[in-house]
């Protein structure tokens, strides 16, 4: 067996040589109804206006930590006071309630939904509205 710089094919493929990665054709409407659909995720514009408030309320010191997940059905962003705790606030993106109530929403700990919409910067503004407690 001739020793070589390629990597091993799986038993019975073939090399197909001059065959580079941007030669393959994907069908989309083949992609979009796979059994294995890309998670949701949130675009760049989203996770900046997300991180705008994330930032004023960590200055405000009502925030400290976040987490992203990002699920077959929705991406989410929780907010945290204390790491390793139930999350304040879960901002959701369900791409499936778009044409309805929208895809956007904010959830409170307890899963009641704050405020749901079609634009994200609307949707964030329920932050401004928060009351705090004040230290007399």
């Amino acid at each position: 067996m001739p020793m070589t710089d390629e990597t091993d094919l799986p038993r019975g493929e073939a090399r197909h040589y001059g065959q580079t990665t941007s030669d393959v054709v994907v069908d989309l409407h083949e992609y979009k109804q796979a059994r294995n659909p890309p998670p949701i995720t949130f675009h760049r514009r989203e996770l900046d206006l997300i991180l705008k408030v994330y930032g004023r309320m960590v200055g405000e010191g009502e925030w400290r930590d976040y987490a992203i997940d990002h699920l077959r059905d929705r991406a989410v962003f929780s907010v945290f006071k204390r790491a390793g705790e139930v999350p304040l606030y879960r901002i959701e993106k369900n791409p499936k309630l778009a044409a309805k109530q929208g895809a956007f929403s904010v959830l409170n700990a307890h899963g009641t939904i704050l405020k749901r919409g079609h634009e994200l910067s609307q949707v964030l503004k329920i932050f401004e509205k928060i009351l705090k407690l004040v230290k007399s």
